[in-house]
């Protein structure tokens, strides 16, 4: 068949990420010319990268979304020429491939009798989730729709895109595109097949809700959503997302370091990490072997030198040879460090003690400025943080407790601290190691950007950091201490920090530089292409488990049921009128406090009404739509 590609594109920055044309060079065996229309700018570099793999390209504003990207396209091509292809191929960016190739794709669709087909397709859906009515119909999706000439050179094709009005927003393009044109041509007397058949699954969207299964059905493509998509809806959906990305690396010849390029760039971290489940939980039994070639150093910051045989303790569990790098704050504290015998039996390769040039910082400032060197030299596969941790400004239980966080999770024994090692060195896309979020004892849950999160947007600006950032809890190494590759903390090390920039002591305190980079070490490390982990020892797993179980038993069990998005949409909805009214001090009731009363009232009666929601649900859509049009919408 003589083919042509529509590949629709769009990107906020105009980068073209390595899984677009490793695509399109795998699409082209089977396509004679590629069109590509980017609803965005391109960077020089990225339309280098994809000359070589499309015959056409073609930016334009973003208006209409993917849908006017075709429609201008085709009229640009013009029917007549179109009608000089077997078949024309509509496809864009939302997914990765081909996870299996594309010639067992190619193979199938030539076999089937159709005017049209697609990869994958929506069940029918009653009723429909966008206008509340009527029906949702059983349609291909629209990341790609391939149609043959049997139905390019007909007036209804043509009619379509003629009359297709102006896509505004994602509903638009679902309801008067996606949903419409399978059903749409169906009616007209044209036939279709799709490769993954919804009928063959439990589920309605199984490109989403069962991934997994649809990878064990060939499915050629993996959908970019469920990286970023509200983790929530992954939590009442049951979706493990980290099991399809392992199928694919078992059982599939892709290379899943360019998933993770582009998702790592352009996903806000926390919600990757939960979506991926991005914690991995490590045993003490049966020490593992360790390549014997990995080096390794410890970057060990001792303000309190009566610490050193307990760090020395753990780092003595490091189950091969390792260089170690002391800092500390005082010529008279190098001297109590020197002089310690513990050094001698640490078993490390080489011991090396530097005074910092100021204490103001604490362990950031001597680890960013002091330690800065040995860093950027590449002589280190990794780099294990650690400092002297005492937090006098807590209970003895809570320091106590924060520091075993940190310790027992980095380096708890030989067989646990060899499994570490191993996970992250043969995981080449992990770059940053830490342990997960201390919750005990700690206001951290929900809170934790605290008065950190302005500074943090400015500082991230100022070293070239651009990975969007959570919007409630960032994720990060709570207590500074962690494992990393040298290359993803690079754009940090590479800054020209000054110790006059940290707070003078003792006035370390939250919204200062030292605590701001605390939260920005994982989005540096997602920024330079790696991924960022939490890891655990199964011991203090089960004691932050058992305690996080128990706290939202008691916060849930103060709400009206069980189901979570309900009743955090209902906190949500409640903060937000209080906090633009009543706790500013704002006497008059605003637009939103009104459009927030009503949501509460419609979420009570959806969660606890059913019945009633059905009766009221018809007047309440005539309402709503009487008052967006009284207001021009």
């Amino acid at each position: 068949m003589k083919r042509l590609a529509i590949y629709l594109f769009y990107d906020h920055d105009g980068i073209v990420d390595d899984y677009i044309p490793y695509k399109l060079e795998k699409l082209k065996e089977f396509v004679q010319d590629i069109w590509f229309v980017s609803n965005s700018g391109l960077t020089v570099d990225s339309r280098k990268k994809i000359q070589h793999c499309t015959d056409y390209i073609m930016c334009r504003e973003n208006v209409g979304f993917d849908v006017w990207g075709y429609k201008e396209a085709i009229e640009k091509i013009g029917f007549e020429k179109l009608a000089e292809y077997d078949e024309v191929i509509l496809l864009n960016y939302t997914f990765f491939a081909p996870i299996f190739p594309f010639s067992e794709l190619f193979e199938w669709s030539e076999k089937q009798d159709v005017d049209f087909w697609g990869i994958s397709d929506h069940a029918e859906i009653k009723p429909n989730p966008y206008t509340g009515t009527g029906i949702l119909p059983k349609h291909i999706q629209s990341h790609f729709i391939a149609i043959r000439k049997t139905l390019l050179v007909s007036h209804e094709f043509q009619d379509y895109w003629k009359n297709m009005p102006m896509i505004r927003s994602y509903t638009d393009s679902v309801l008067m595109h996606e949903s419409r044109f399978t059903n749409h041509f169906l009616t007209k007397g044209y036939n279709y097949s799709v490769y993954i058949d919804s009928d063959d699954f439990s589920v309605n969207y199984p490109t989403f809700l069962s991934i997994e299964d649809t990878l064990k059905h060939r499915c050629p493509i993996l959908k970019r959503r469920p990286f970023f998509h509200d983790p929530l809806y992954h939590d009442v959906e049951c979706l493990f997302l980290r099991r399809s990305i392992e199928y694919i690396e078992n059982n599939s010849d892709y290379d899943t370091t360019l998933i993770f390029k582009n998702i790592l760039r352009t996903t806000k971290p926390k919600d990757l990490s939960t979506n991926l489940t991005l914690l991995k939980v490590f045993d003490s039994q049966c020490e593992e072997k360790v390549r014997s070639d990995i080096k390794i150093l410890v970057i060990a910051h001792i303000y309190y030198p009566d610490m050193l045989d307990e760090i020395i303790g753990y780092t003595k569990n490091i189950p091969c040879s390792y260089d170690l790098l002391i800092t500390t704050s005082s010529t008279e504290n190098k001297c109590k460090i020197e002089s310690n015998s513990i050094l001698q039996s640490s078993g490390a390769k080489s011991i090396n003690v530097k005074v910092v040039e100021q204490n103001r910082g604490r362990d950031m400032s001597s680890l960013f400025i002091t330690c800065k060197e040995e860093v950027l030299s590449n002589e280190y596969d990794w780099i294990c943080r650690l400092h002297s941790k005492k937090s006098p400004q807590n209970s003895h239980n809570m320091s106590q407790h924060f520091k075993e966080m940190m310790y027992l999770n980095l380096l708890k024994d030989k067989a646990y601290t060899s499994k570490v090692l191993n996970y992250l060195d043969k995981n080449k896309s992990i770059g940053f190691a830490m342990p997960s979020m201390v919750h005990i004892g700690h206001p951290t849950l929900g809170h934790a950007w605290f008065t950190n999160r302005e500074l943090a947007i400015k500082i991230a600006e100022k070293v070239g950091v651009k990975i969007p950032f959570d919007d409630i809890s960032p994720f990060a190494a709570y207590g500074t201490m962690f494992w990393f590759r040298p290359k993803a903390l690079r754009k940090l090390f590479e800054y020209n920090w000054k110790f006059e920039e940290f707070n003078k002591e003792p006035m370390h305190c939250d919204g200062s530089l030292a605590h701001v980079l605390e939260r920005l070490l994982a989005y540096t490390a997602h920024d330079a292409g790696y991924l960022a982990c939490n890891i655990m020892s199964s011991e203090m797993m089960e004691l932050n488990y058992t305690k996080l179980e128990y706290k939202m038993q008691r916060l849930v069990s103060n709400l009206s049921n069980g189901d979570i998005s309900y009743q955090i949409s209902l906190a949500h909805n409640a903060k937000y009128m209080v906090g633009n009214n009543i706790s500013s001090g704002n006497p008059n009731i605003s637009r939103y406090f009104i459009i927030n009363v009503v949501r509460l009232l419609k979420n009570h009666v959806l969660g606890n009404y059913p019945k009633l929601s059905k009766v009221t649900r018809m007047p309440y859509r005539k309402l709503r739509h009487y008052y967006h049009k009284l207001r021009g919408h």
